[in-house]
């Protein structure tokens, strides 16, 4: 027997990875993130609820109130760690919001007008309606600011949630919620941009304008290198952190800019990549590994470079940067926003405070209208259609898990309430509570109404 073998052979002992045994869709990689981290979500906000309800709360509470400070000669930020997280890390989450939003209007749901109808109209619906609810609820004033807390739906939760359900929710529906929840953190970006920026620097918002059009001029004139992009960014990060209009708002207008079009054409690349692998087939060595076969670690680095080309810039950090958002900074921000002190001799007045009481019936009765009602009403008007193989049943069921509003509900919290803690609390009880309450309806609703899907 001829001791020359086929590379993939002779190395048995590094055989390739299950990774190449199943080539996964871009959709569904996003899908198991996000179930992932919702499930770790889940983890770290039961952590904070554990130390801020235990002789730990005092050093939790000291540690998100240390200041650290950045400073290059006269200038300086100081902020305290609560605040780098909000305002600092979350950008990036923003930064993440933003590609998926471009990606989703460029070639996702809401590219094709027809399919987008529906999801959209959700959305708006299940913005307006809980919004409204609150607004009606509520006649303080200093309440009132409260109302775009029950707009958000928590994506990473809500797919978590659909996830459980494995084989019994038809992958159509799980892409209306996913669209609808995208359209949802465009509306609460927009809410924020708007409505939670109370006094404006205008030489801070100049400043943040041209950065802007440095962006989109790095854009039109086909920078690729994702590093100018990142550069530019952090000066409109703290250009926006000036302005008065909030921070993390930077995350979105810098991935608005990022190109989504590729200089490598797919016929090509397929060209290249079989010319390439001729050549490293033809210089194989026998027992002899890539480290030492400076002819094939080259053809690799040659097809490294192909794929980038062949790849949009957008495709490939929402890839890169959905990991570390999803399993790093957003957990990051549930350790330090969701510890919720619970006074149970207290607990009944809690539960009742307006604030509670409206972010509860705002998140899970007005969802459900928004979401599922306004739904019926553009499918029964001939305006929009129902996702194949899915019934008003199911939509109902996304009605009740649009009221988990966690993440982005607490964030815009924050900013509802700055420097009042006491409504601060009842707002987050309000959504701890909602969130549960949607959560465990929606599983139970969609387990009782939904069938196994037989595969064939």
């Amino acid at each position: 027997m001829s001791q020359d073998k086929h590379p993939i052979q002779e190395e048995n002992f590094a055989p390739l990875e299950k990774v190449f045994d199943k080539i996964v869709s871009p959709f569904e990689e996003f899908i198991h993130r996000e179930t992932t981290s919702g499930l770790l979500l889940m983890i770290c906000a039961i952590i904070a609820l554990i130390v801020a309800n235990s002789p730990l709360v005092h050093s939790y509470e000291h540690i998100l109130h240390t200041k650290l400070s950045i400073a290059l000669g006269d200038w300086h930020l100081s902020k305290t760690l609560h605040h780098w997280i909000n305002d600092g890390l979350m950008a990036l989450f923003f930064f993440v919001v933003g590609l998926e939003i471009k990606r989703e209007v460029l070639v996702g749901e809401l590219a094709d007008p027809r399919q987008a109808a529906l999801p959209i109209i959700a959305a708006i619906g299940g913005m307006v309606v809980p919004a409204s609810i609150y607004f009606l609820m509520n006649n303080d004033p200093s309440m009132m600011k409260g109302w775009g807390i029950p707009m958000a739906t928590d994506i990473a939760f809500a797919v978590g949630v659909i996830a459980l359900l494995g084989a019994r929710v038809p992958k159509t529906l799980l892409m209306f919620l996913v669209a609808l929840a995208i359209v949802d953190d465009l509306g609460a970006v927009v809410v924020i941009a708007i409505f939670y920026t109370e006094t404006i620097d205008m030489n801070a918002l100049l400043t943040a304008g041209g950065l802007f059009a440095v962006l989109v001029f790095f854009n039109r004139v086909g920078i690729r290198t994702p590093l100018p992009y990142f550069l530019v960014g952090l000066c409109l990060w703290v250009a926006m952190l000036k302005s008065g209009v909030h921070a993390t708002l930077a995350g979105v207008l810098t991935a608005l800019t990022i190109p989504a079009s590729t200089k490598f054409s797919t016929g090509s690349f397929s060209q290249l990549v079989r010319k390439l692998m001729d050549k490293f087939d033809a210089h194989h060595r026998p027992n002899q590994g890539i480290m030492r076969n400076e002819e094939q670690r080259s053809i690799i680095q040659t097809l490294e470079n192909g794929v980038h080309l062949v790849e949009t810039p957008l495709q490939r950090l929402e890839h890169s940067m959905h990991m570390p958002v999803a399993f790093i900074i957003i957990p990051i921000f549930a350790l330090a926003n969701a510890g919720v002190p619970i006074d149970f001799s207290t607990l009944g007045s809690s539960l009742t405070h307006p604030v509670t009481i409206s972010v509860i019936v705002a998140l899970v009765a007005g969802k459900l209208i928004g979401i599922a009602g306004v739904s019926w009403i553009a499918v029964k008007a001939g305006i929009a259609t129902l996702p194949a193989g899915t019934n008003f049943h199911q939509l109902i069921g996304v009605g009740f898990l649009g009221g988990i509003g966690f993440t982005m509900s607490i964030f815009i919290g924050e900013l509802a309430f700055p420097g009042d803690a006491e409504l601060l609390l009842m707002a987050k009880t309000g959504i701890l509570a909602a969130s549960i309450i949607a959560g465990v309806v929606g599983y139970l609703w969609l387990l009782k109404t939904a069938k196994p899907i037989i595969q064939k």
